[in-house]
C-alpha cells in the first residue's frame, strides 16, 4: 500500500479510523490459535458512506480487502496476507431502530449478537439466532456465514431471520434492500445474494432483523440414550409430543460428555455411562405448561425404553449448568493438537459414518481421540479429532470430508468455507454449481478484490 493510499484512506475515515504497524500485528486473523494479522492496515469506517468511499478508492488502486467481524470463525475466512488491507466494522455498532409493531430491528453490522438478543428481550421480543460466541460474534459476521447455532431446529439459520440488508459492492456501489416485510416477491432476492457468501461479493453494513414473540416459558432436560437408533425415535417423539415447542435437540456422544464432565469445571448431572446424552429444550407460553409437557414426554420415553435416565431442570441456574457442558468446547484443547470439523449429513447415515471414520482414524493414528457432539435435530455434527499431528491435517480432512461424498452430506453445516475447506468444496457442490458461483463472483468483483481466495479459487 502506497503512502498516497494510506493518506487518502485516512482522509476518508480520520486518524481514529485507521490502524497501522503494531496496532495491526497484535491482532489475530481468527479465534484461538489463528495467526497474527499480516495486513498493511486496518480501516474502520464509521458508516456506510465512509465504507463506500473506501471501497471506491481501493477499487481504483486495485487494492485487495479482507473483511473482519468478531473473528470467531474457524475456517480461515478472515485470514490476511501482506498485500491486503482489512475492513473492520467495529465502529459501526448502532441499533438503528426497533419497530415493535412490525417486530423488526434495524442494526449496523458491527453490533454483536448478544446485544441484539438483549435489546430485543427488553422490548418483549426475541432474536432466535444463538451460538456460544454470542458475546463476540457480530451480526455482519453471522450474516456473511449464514450462522446456525442452537435453535435452527425451530427457527432456521440466520438467513431465515433477515428481511432486508444493505451492502457495499467492491466498486463502492451501495445496494440498499432494507425491506421490513416478510413477503417480498419482487424478482431476485438481493439480500440472499450476500447471506452466506463470506464477504466475497459485498460487505454487509446494515440489516433488518426479523424478531419473534418472546417465549414466556420453557423447560430443559438432559437425558441418557444407550442406542443410536433410539436418538431418531426420541427426536420424532419430541417433535410430535411437545406441540411444536421443541427448540433444541442437542446430542453429545459419550466421548464429549465424559471429557467435559471429567474436569473440575462441571459436575455431571447424569453418570457418564451411556452412549449418548441429549439436551431437549422446549419453549412456549409458561414454565409450568412446558415443564408438564416435557415431564410427560420423558415419561413416555422411559416407558418406551428410548432413554435410560433423565434429569429435568428446576431453575435457570440448573439449565445454564447443563448448557455450559454443551458449550464448553475449550475443554477440548487438552487434546491438542486438535482438528475441528463442522459437517452435516442425514441422521440415517450418521452412525455408519462415525463408525467408519473412527475405524480409519484408529488404523492411521492409534492414539487419536475422536469427540462428537452437535445439533442432531438439523443433521449437524461437530467432530473434534485430537492427538493427531498438525502435519497430518490434510490426511485427516480427506477422511472426514471424503466420507461425506456420496451420502448427501455437507463439508460445512454452519461455519462456511473460507480458506480451509476450499479444497473440499467439490465433495458438496457439483462442477456446474461451482462454475455458477464463479460467474457470480466475476460479475460483482471482476478485479477479485474482496476476500480474494476465500470460498473460490
Amino acid at each position: 500500500m502506497t503512502m498516497n493510499l494510506t493518506e487518502e484512506l485516512t482522509a476518508i475515515v480520520g486518524e481514529k479510523g485507521i490502524l497501522t504497524g503494531d496496532d495491526v500485528t497484535q491482532r489475530q486473523d481468527g479465534w484461538h490459535s489463528a495467526p497474527a494479522c499480516k495486513a498493511q492496515a486496518i480501516v474502520r469506517p464509521a458508516d456506510t458512506g465512509e465504507l463506500s468511499a473506501v471501497m471506491k478508492l481501493c477499487h481504483e488502486h486495485n487494492q485487495s480487502v479482507v473483511v473482519q467481524g468478531g473473528l470467531t470463525g474457524l475456517v480461515g475466512g478472515a485470514r490476511t496476507t501482506t498485500h491486503d488491507i482489512v475492513i473492520s466494522l467495529e465502529r459501526m455498532r448502532n441499533i438503528v431502530e426497533i419497530d415493535i409493531q412490525n417486530r423488526t430491528m434495524t442494526v449496523e453490522s458491527g453490533v454483536n449478537l448478544q446485544t441484539v438478543q438483549e435489546v430485543a428481550e427488553e422490548e418483549g421480543l426475541y432474536y432466535p439466532v444463538d451460538l456460544g460466541a454470542r458475546g463476540t460474534a457480530t451480526i455482519g459476521g453471522t450474516i456473511a456465514t449464514n450462522a446456525g447455532g442452537n435453535r435452527v431446529l425451530r427457527y432456521g439459520m440466520t438467513r431465515d431471520s433477515i428481511l432486508g440488508l444493505e451492502a457495499v459492492l467492491p466498486d463502492g456501489t451501495i445496494i440498499s434492500s432494507m425491506s421490513k416485510v416478510l413477503k417480498n416477491n419482487t424478482g431476485y432476492s438481493l439480500p440472499h445474494l450476500f447471506i452466506g457468501t463470506e464477504g466475497t461479493l459485498g460487505i454487509v453494513t446494515r440489516a433488518v432483523l426479523r424478531l419473534r414473540s418472546k417465549p414466556l416459558g420453557g423447560a430443559t432436560a438432559l437425558v441418557a440414550v444407550d442406542d443410536f437408533a433410539n436418538l431418531s425415535r426420541l427426536l420424532n417423539l419430541a417433535e410430535s409430543g411437545l406441540g411444536g415447542g421443541l427448540s433444541s435437540f442437542e446430542v453429545m456422544w459419550h466421548s464429549f460428555y465424559d471429557l467435559v464432565t471429567g474436569t473440575d469445571r462441571h459436575r455431571a448431572p447424569l453418570p457418564a455411562q451411556s452412549a449418548y446424552y441429549v439436551i431437549i429444550e422446549t419453549q412456549g407460553n409458561s414454565n409450568e405448561q412446558e415443564q408438564e409437557r416435557l415431564e410427560n414426554l420423558l415419561g413416555q420415553a422411559l416407558e418406551c425404553e428410548l432413554i435410560s435416565d433423565a434429569v429435568l431442570t428446576q431453575s435457570d441456574s440448573e439449565r445454564e449448568k447443563i448448557w455450559a457442558i454443551r458449550d464448553d468446547v475449550e475443554a477440548l484443547f487438552e487434546l491438542s493438537p486438535i482438528h475441528a470439523f463442522d459437517v452435516s449429513l442425514p441422521i440415517s447415515a450418521m452412525e455408519p459414518y462415525i463408525d467408519t471414520l473412527q475405524s480409519e482414524l484408529d488404523r492411521h493414528w492409534t492414539d487419536n481421540r475422536c469427540i462428537v457432539f452437535g445439533h442432531l435435530g438439523d443433521g449437524n455434527l461437530h467432530i473434534i479429532i485430537g492427538q493427531v499431528p498438525q502435519s497430518d491435517k490434510a490426511a485427516v480432512e480427506e477422511l472426514v470430508y471424503g466420507g461425506l461424498n456420496g451420502i448427501g452430506g455437507s463439508i460445512s453445516a454452519e461455519h462456511g468455507i473460507g480458506l480451509d475447506k476450499k479444497p473440499y468444496l467439490k465433495y458438496s457442490r457439483s462442477t456446474a454449481e461451482i462454475a455458477l458461483m464463479q460467474v457470480i463472483k466475476q460479475a460483482l468483483d471482476p478485479k477479485n478484490l474482496l476476500n480474494p481466495g476465500k470460498v473460490l479459487s
